[in-house]
């Protein structure tokens, strides 16, 4: 294990490169660098079931009966296919075309766009929280805020702008539909998030996962519960998304089929349902491929970020039966714990749970 001096440095050149882990596999590297190693015991845990799949949902089948398997997933697993959504399958395609063809940019042409700047708008870097994690991970992002506060579009790189600017209006109809029937499955009425601004916080992340040179000493992205709200994910044809099923105590693969958004419910949605709905806990493996692993995350979240802004528990769910099993909590907050952390599980949910 290399000092803790020595990993620092290691870590800023790497950084300081700006072109990040595509960067590694440009230069023709052929052994994984000691900052991307993760411990072996860990790795060990890496196999998945195959016996068992995550829920899928038709949204062309009558509205009840979406509604019930939206809340059944929702409960059980966290996490569901959804499929029939409306969005063209061409779409699909040209958003995961345009985020391969950023990553793919001359190192030259990338560079200019790295930055650890978390202001709104535009970014593209490796590991979030590379200077605080155990180790990093085999990927790199870029981000789009698109609200509450319109990004200035010309902030997006051209390659990737009219893709990811039309993939965040399509997904955001979709979203709202989603979030429509999870409230009728809660109960409570149907615009009830939408009118939380719920649909207000949307931010694009696109990973892209090159080939990783030993893909068993590393991780795409570490096991973890979405922060927020929710997120859709749509990913290229090149596997490595697991989810865990608590029911079952294992780790699931999440196999790519064309034109499918998978739903993750965060740990927000968590808190607000008062733990009807439960957030998913996922990872992704180290790419084993020769071909680069693509994925777009829409996540959704609140649009009022004021510290007067507070978000908890449904009252509609709260009874003397049914108390609050978490206290409210503004975004600063949220936010803040967030960063505070490496990336991990359950982080806001233990910072907000009541005794």
């Amino acid at each position: 294990m290399a000092s803790s001096t020595g990993r620092t440095i290691a870590l800023k050149e790497f950084d300081d490169a700006k072109t990040g882990v595509k960067g590694l596999v440009d230069s023709g590297m052929t052994s994984l660098p000691a900052i991307f190693h993760h411990p072996r015991a860990h790795l060990s845990m890496l196999a998945a079931t195959s016996h068992l799949s995550i829920p899928t949902v038709d949204l062309s089948l009558p509205r009840p009966i979406a509604v019930d398997l939206i809340r059944s997933a929702s409960r059980d697993w966290g996490v569901f296919q959804l499929i029939n959504h409306g969005i063209p399958l061409s779409t699909i395609h040209n958003t995961i075309s345009a985020i391969r063809s950023f990553h793919e940019l001359s190192s030259a042409e990338r560079s200019q766009f790295y930055t650890r700047s978390r202001d709104p708008g535009f970014s593209y870097n490796s590991n979030l929280d590379l200077f605080h994690s155990a180790a990093a991970t085999w990927k790199d992002t870029l981000r789009v805020s698109f609200s509450p506060v319109r990004p200035d579009v010309d902030q997006i790189p051209e390659v990737c702008r009219a893709a990811l600017v039309t993939w965040d209006e399509c997904a955001k109809d979709v979203a709202r539909e989603v979030m429509q029937m999870m409230c009728k499955g809660l109960g409570v009425d149907t615009k009830r998030l939408e009118a939380m601004t719920c649909l207000e916080g949307r931010t694009t992340v696109a990973h892209y996962y090159p080939p990783c040179p030993e893909p068993d000493r590393a991780l795409g992205t570490v096991d973890h519960t979405d922060a927020g709200l929710l997120a859709f994910l749509i990913q290229n044809q090149i596997g490595g998304l697991q989810v865990k099923s608590e029911t079952h105590k294992c780790w699931v693969d999440v196999k790519p089929i064309p034109g499918v958004l998978v739903v993750f419910v965060g740990e927000l949605l968590q808190i607000i349902s008062n733990n009807e709905y439960k957030s998913s806990c996922h990872r992704v493996m180290a790419n084993s491929s020769d071909e680069p692993r693509v994925s777009v995350i829409s996540f959704y979240n609140p649009g009022r970020k004021d510290e007067s802004d507070f978000y908890g528990p449904l009252s509609e769910l709260l009874s003397d039966q049914k108390p609050a099993c978490y206290r409210n909590l503004n975004m600063v907050e949220l936010n803040k714990v967030f960063r505070k952390e490496p990336i991990g599980n359950k982080v806001v949910l233990k910072y907000c749970k009541l005794p």
